[in-house]
């Protein structure tokens, strides 16, 4: 049975890397079945309208960040208010979310790792454990693996990983402590999104 998280990319036609190390290989769901799913799913994909796109292209930042709708929303009116570009915006403070800079300075495989760690107490923001992973991080803030969950399992070969990985230009990672920092605000950041399409959707 195929994960629900691979549905959603082949629903979508793209890779969304919700399973990077599983999408990254031949069994890729997207490669082995590149159809949508559902009992009509081999149909061909038809042209989509510009309100198809512009929803198609929300529901791949909403699927690949694991946010709600209203949480978007709420993010696309946060943005709207920013005398720069929006959409650049919302990339920025989708990126400033703690379940992703965990996910960005190498402590988790994916964004919804990282959200499990979050919330389950494993990381601490400068010093304090703190478990909402929707949480804002700021220049100069450390995250690190809150102190009674460095000997956990799913942090063993953390440090022997870190050694090899080089994160984003705006976050610096320490391998021997396992704390990361945000540097700088997210820039250069290498966007799989139409942004200016989810844009024109919440604009309407």
């Amino acid at each position: 049975m195929f994960d629900t998280r691979e549905k959603r990319e082949r629903s979508l036609g793209t890779k969304l890397f919700l399973k990077p190390t599983r999408c990254a290989s031949p069994k890729c769901a997207t490669v082995r079945r590149p159809n949508k799913p559902g009992l009509h799913g081999k149909r061909r994909r038809g042209q989509l309208s510009e309100f198809g796109q512009q929803l198609a292209e929300k529901q791949k930042i909403k699927f690949s960040y694991g946010v709600r709708d209203i949480y978007l929303e709420k993010i696309f009116k946060k943005a709207e208010k920013n005398p720069e570009a929006t959409g650049e915006r919302i990339m920025i403070l989708l990126e400033e979310r703690l379940d992703n800079v965990v996910f960005r300075l190498g402590f988790a495989p994916s964004r919804s790792v990282g959200r499990q760690l979050v919330g389950h107490g494993h990381i601490a923001l400068n010093g304090k454990k703190t478990t909402a992973p929707s949480c804002a991080v700021k220049v100069g803030d450390i995250i690190s693996i809150h102190h009674p969950s460095k000997d956990h399992p799913v942090f063993k070969d953390l440090a022997d990983s870190l050694k090899n990985y080089q994160p984003p230009e705006w976050l610096s990672v320490d391998p021997d402590k396992l704390e990361g920092k945000v540097v700088s605000e997210p820039k250069n950041l290498d966007i799989m999104f139409n942004v200016n399409l989810v844009v024109d959707y919440y604009s309407k």
